[in-house]
């Protein structure tokens, strides 16, 4: 049975990791430098990310590949390495995994391309599904065990990149970006999202990155509303809020605030919980002894969330309160069988 597929049989909730690219700067990567030759020039430091999330508990993580399209790549003169750099982001991620004592699964990352679908921009649809196959066959081939989407803001990009990965064999998990509004950047909002993942044969979806966790929990309380008894749905919040100080980008996000979100995430029908940007080791191992220790109860309410973990902003706050907003008891996801 693949990986995946497997360990949504066996966990009722599952701990994912947190930022890539927070950790990685503290490695050394400079700003507007791909993290993804790092694959090839600095696999110490990409086993070493990989093993830290790891170590603190994550039952799943994602390769170093988020930028890996062709046209991310190109802007660094790298376009001829997609297949290269994607398989060895997978293959070290698969390495990790299979040296731990547990399940460990290896998901790997597929970002936007940065280019609008046309007629919004100068990408084909075409263009674009060549582009994220590309990159799909270079994870497949070094091991990962599920491709996973992220941060997508326009549907059109989204069905591009499931055209894409169709013949590469893998299960397909999606997450897009919402903001302050309660929408993506291109308008959609989640019930759109959850409605629309009905014909996109996802083994999971849901949002990561945005604006902070409690527009994120906004969100999947929305989407959680509109889907079946079954759907995995994903939560991967940022930790806080980005200050600047002293010239580098730090988040508010305490080991504290993350561990409440967790569990309320569990509470609002998360199955898959991990952290964005500003998630560091130590906040993914608080997240695993609060997920651990938490049982599922009610949906949460708005004063819950922001008493807990922050403001929420008006348009997430319409968003929650679009539906029934009493508290509801929280329906566990039904198992999948392969």
């Amino acid at each position: 049975m693949n990986n995946f597929l497997k360990i949504l049989e066996e966990k009722s909730h599952i701990l994912a990791d947190g930022a890539t690219g927070t950790n990685l700067f503290a490695m050394g990567l400079e700003t507007g430098d791909p993290p993804e030759p790092w694959n090839i020039e600095y696999q110490d430091r990409i086993r070493s990310l990989h093993q830290g999330f790891v170590d603190a508990g994550s039952d799943l993580f994602l390769t170093n590949s988020f930028g890996g399209t062709s046209y991310r790549l190109k802007l660094h003169n790298l376009e001829d390495r997609v297949f290269e750099l994607n398989k060895a982001a997978a293959t070290i991620a698969r390495e990790v995994a299979d040296h731990a004592d547990r399940l460990v699964v290896v998901a790997g990352s597929m970002g936007p391309t940065g280019e609008m679908i046309e007629p919004h921009g100068l990408m084909t649809s075409r263009e674009a599904t060549d582009a994220f196959k590309a990159q799909a066959e270079g994870l497949a081939e070094g091991g990962a065990d599920v491709l996973w989407l992220e941060t997508m803001y326009a549907m059109e990009e989204l069905e591009a990149a499931l055209e894409a990965v169709k013949g590469v064999g893998l299960p397909v998990c999606a997450t897009m970006s919402f903001d302050t509004a309660g929408k993506t950047m291109m308008g959609v909002t989640p019930s759109n999202l959850a409605k629309r993942s009905k014909d996109l044969n996802l083994a999971g979806f849901g949002a990561n990155c945005g604006i902070g966790a409690p527009d994120l929990l906004a969100t999947i309380n929305d989407i959680f509303k509109n889907v079946e008894p079954n759907t995995v749905v994903i939560s991967k919040a940022n930790c806080g809020i980005p200050e600047f100080v002293d010239g580098d980008i730090v988040y508010s996000g305490t080991e504290e605030l993350m561990s409440e979100y967790v569990q309320i995430a569990m509470n609002s029908g998360a199955k898959i919980i991990g952290g964005c940007c500003g998630t560091t080791f130590d906040h993914v191992r608080a997240m695993r002894r609060a997920m651990d220790a938490h049982v599922v109860s009610f949906s949460p309410t708005l004063e819950e969330i922001e008493q807990k973990i922050g403001v929420m902003s008006e348009g997430s706050k319409s968003i929650f309160n679009g539906d029934d907003s009493k508290p509801t008891k929280a329906r566990r996801s039904r198992r999948i069988r392969a």
